[in-house]
């Protein structure tokens, strides 16, 4: 009997590696072996994980819910605080960086963020935003996803600012990486993923 096994990163949303929401690495690692996954890293210290489960196959989202939840309610179990947790595959996260609509090779890793979601994104919800107020700076929509351009930097960023507000993204989980970590967990994920 074959068994087949999936790779996923879990990105936690809004931890510290001290003070409020403090989750050692090595501690999430612990976590996610003790959930049964196997070929569990972390990447730096900002609550990114990639796992292996040989969990029965199944449609995408569904495995990424149930992923999700599971995760989340064993932080709580073990650090005795909620952290919102997105959990996504290999060949989602290597769309998102391939479907990237701005010069991502040409430009340094913290010039340019993705903001992964745990839902679509309407159109809508940013109608209100002209973009002529913030250029050069600029973001795009894509699939659960929101691309943020900061040629100087997220730190200096008035979009950036303007596009952290909670009715953005109301009834959604949203966590930044910033295009280093994107490219990382895609390669990360592609070197652990066996069928």
């Amino acid at each position: 009997m074959t068994t087949t096994t999936s790779t996923w990163a879990a990105l936690l949303r809004g931890i510290n590696v001290s003070g409020r929401n403090k989750i050692p690495m090595a501690e999430l690692r612990s976590v996610l072996e003790g959930l049964g996954h196997t070929g569990v890293r972390t990447y730096l210290q900002s609550g990114n994980a990639v796992f292996t489960t040989d969990r029965a196959p199944r449609d995408v989202e569904t495995a990424e819910a149930e992923l999700a939840a599971e995760l989340e309610a064993a932080i709580e179990r073990h650090f005795g605080f909620t952290v919102a947790c997105l959990v996504r595959d290999h060949a989602y996260l290597s769309a998102v960086e391939r479907d990237c609509p701005f010069p991502a090779a040409e430009v340094e890793g913290k010039q340019l963020h993705a903001f992964y979601c745990s839902g679509p994104l309407a159109a809508d919800r940013f109608a209100a935003l002209d973009p002529a107020v913030f250029a050069p700076e600029a973001f795009a929509l894509g699939d659960r996803a929101l691309y943020l351009y900061t040629p100087a930097g997220l730190g200096r960023s008035k979009l950036g600012v303007t596009l952290n507000r909670p009715a953005l993204f109301k009834g959604l989980t949203a966590t930044a990486r910033n295009w280093n970590t994107v490219r990382n967990l895609v390669e990360m994920t592609a070197e652990s993923d066996t069928a």
